[in-house]
């Protein structure tokens, strides 16, 4: 506000006002090339955590968020790798396994949703020395951090979720686990006939509510990290002055 005052003042008594452009822009410099402050560093880097966990969890919680990205698409668990080896010897077995992979990703898609609050919560709860730690660490240094933060927590709050979301008729008015156990029992039933001895198959019985909880988990800080190292190594991705201040830092190293 002095600044200010100051910069009026001299203008009333300019008889132009290039002098005044001048000393506005002398200002915005010393302003920009100001050293930042740990104040700044601790309030840029949790607020690029909170852009980046909202962002993540946006994309991941869409419909196709999971089953539209190659990249995080969950697939049957490797268990069931023989179904697909033997998916002929299934009535209508495609159509279950289709069924099936749609319905796994439409469930992690329902549970990442639970991650926002337990994410931001860590956030709040970061020291100094965790901020400047991860501010000036590698490039996924956020992303193991809130790892090794909020992991538990998180697996505890996915798991009912996921186990409540396995159970909505999500896909053609079926649900996960019913379209798996419809595969599963189906394979099962043919792995323990003469025909499946003869052949040397093998039932399978997987813990499905785990397997998307995990999952899941793994995508969500897959995802996390990306928006991490776009805010490090890109300045577009540097949305706000303080940003570019707090992370411009990083440019110099």
């Amino acid at each position: 506000m002095k600044k200010l005052l100051i910069i009026v003042t001299t203008c009333l008594a300019m008889t132009s006002c290039a002098e005044l452009l001048q000393i506005l822009n002398e200002t915005a410099s010393t302003t920009t090339t100001a050293p930042v402050t740990t104040a700044e560093n601790v309030s840029g880097l949790k607020s690029s955590l909170d852009l980046g966990i909202e962002k993540a969890v946006n994309l991941l919680s869409i419909e196709d968020g999971f089953y539209g990205n190659a990249a995080l698409k969950l697939l049957l668990p490797p268990e069931a790798q023989p179904i697909i080896d033997n998916i002929k010897l299934i009535p209508g077995g495609q159509e279950l396994v289709d069924k099936a992979v749609l319905s796994l990703n439409r469930s992690a898609e329902d549970a990442v949703k639970e991650a926002t609050p337990i994410f931001k919560k860590a956030i709040l709860n970061m020291s100094f020395s965790d901020v400047m730690g991860v501010l000036f660490g590698s490039d996924n240094a956020a992303t193991e951090y809130l790892r090794a933060n909020t992991y538990t927590e998180l697996k505890n709050a996915f798991a009912p979720k996921v186990k409540e979301s396995l159970a909505k008729p999500l896909v053609a008015n079926v649900s996960t686990t019913e379209s798996w156990n419809l595969l599963s029992n189906g394979y099962n039933k043919v792995a323990a006939s003469p025909i499946g001895f003869i052949a040397g198959l093998k039932t399978i019985n997987t813990n499905l509510e785990e397997y998307v909880t995990e999952k899941a988990l793994d995508a969500l800080f897959l995802k996390v990290a990306e928006e991490e190292k776009a805010i490090r190594t890109d300045p577009v991705a540097r949305v706000t002055t303080l940003l570019q201040r707090v992370f411009g830092q990083l440019d110099k190293k």
